[in-house]
């Protein structure tokens, strides 16, 4: 009887263990996150305020999200250099067209970019805006791979090893099963 216990003990914690590497290999072989500036929401993050200016007006430039050197530009204004963790401004061109919406492109030194709308107002004067546009990228759950990947080397080793030995467990139970079954006690 206490064989019989140790055994099962022995193979539960087996099977703990395998059942805990592929998460333990999982956390090992995840992707840092970037570092990420002061006030930063997340990488990708880009503000542009106000968000309606009248032609000729200045706009400030932001990208909380980028750790290094960004820039931003647009067809109406000229490419803008912004340092880490600052602002920067433009002035947009005089001859804007009123009512347009242009579209400022954002790129880190990292490789993240995107695009946030800039409108030019209808009339001479700018309006400005309570709060900046700030633009955050859809992001998905981090949710792992979900099966969408083959089993790796060590883990066909591991399921292998464990059919191995439960077919060893149940064969020497069945082999001392079978020679105590003619003893009285």
């Amino acid at each position: 009887m206490r064989a019989i216990r140790a055994a099962s003990t022995a193979l539960l914690g087996a099977a703990a263990i395998a059942l805990a590497a592929p998460v333990a290999l999982a956390a090992d072989g995840a992707p840092a996150n970037p570092p990420r500036a002061h006030r930063a929401k997340a990488p990708g993050d880009f503000v542009v305020s106000p968000a309606v200016v009248a032609p000729g007006g200045r706009l400030t430039l932001s990208a909380p999200g980028c750790a290094s050197t960004a820039t931003a530009s647009a067809g109406i204004f000229d490419t803008v250099t912004i340092p880490p963790g600052a602002t920067a401004s433009a002035t947009v061109d005089a001859d804007a067209k009123r009512g347009a919406v242009y579209t400022v492109l954002f790129n880190c030194t990292g490789g993240v970019q995107d695009t946030v709308a800039l409108t030019i107002s209808g009339s001479p004067t700018a309006t400005p805006t309570i709060s900046a546009t700030i633009l955050t990228p859809p992001r998905g759950v981090r949710g792992g791979l979900g099966g969408s990947m083959a089993p790796t080397g060590t883990e066909i080793a591991v399921g292998g090893a464990l059919v191995v030995l439960a077919a060893a467990g149940a064969g020497v139970y069945a082999v001392r099963r079978r020679s105590g079954a003619g003893r009285r006690h």
